[in-house]
């Protein structure tokens, strides 16, 4: 997980030229501890620290109404301007898009950044949207009738685990 981690941030590096305009803002709840370790390792390898912010798309969902009678939300943290910023869009898994595009939809509720890019831990089949990551941690097979998750053990190390469906 630490190289590709590691490999991760150097690409965000290649791909955006002025590490002082980034912002990375992790999708909660699994995509904000890997936008805040991106974050730490584009400060050793250029010295600059991105902006970090959480994004909460629990109200832009499409199946918002069918989740509950009152979800429970967690908070956005954008505590910085996202004007004319290139945004880093972090998620732990890319599966049908659909998480893509609320969060999308929310972050043109908070500014107008200059553009938005998406970086996931994994990303799998089963696109509903035409929607893609620019960087992509690793290219999964999942067999039907389960489902890829990011853990976190009780020594705060991170991995990814297949899981049935519920």
């Amino acid at each position: 997980m630490a190289r590709t981690l590691s490999r991760m941030a150097h690409e965000i590096l290649e791909r955006h030229s002025d590490p002082r305009r980034l912002a990375l803002v992790g999708v909660r709840s699994r995509g904000v501890p890997l936008a805040r370790r991106l974050a730490r390792l584009l400060l050793e390898a250029a010295g600059v620290e991105p902006a970090v912010g959480a994004l909460d798309i629990s109200l832009y969902r499409d199946d918002f109404t069918s989740l509950a009678a009152q979800p429970i939300t967690k908070g956005t943290d954008i505590l910085f301007s996202i004007d004319g910023r290139t945004v880093v869009l972090v998620d732990d898994v890319l599966y049908t898009g659909r998480t893509v595009r609320a969060a999308i939809n929310e972050l043109f509720d908070y500014g107008r950044p200059a553009s938005i890019s998406l970086v996931v831990l994994a990303e799998r089949d089963g696109r509903q949207l035409p929607i893609c990551a620019q960087q992509a941690g690793a290219h999964i097979d999942v067999p039907a009738g389960m489902r890829l998750r990011l853990k976190r053990s009780g020594e705060g190390r991170l991995s990814l685990a297949l899981e049935r469906a519920a």
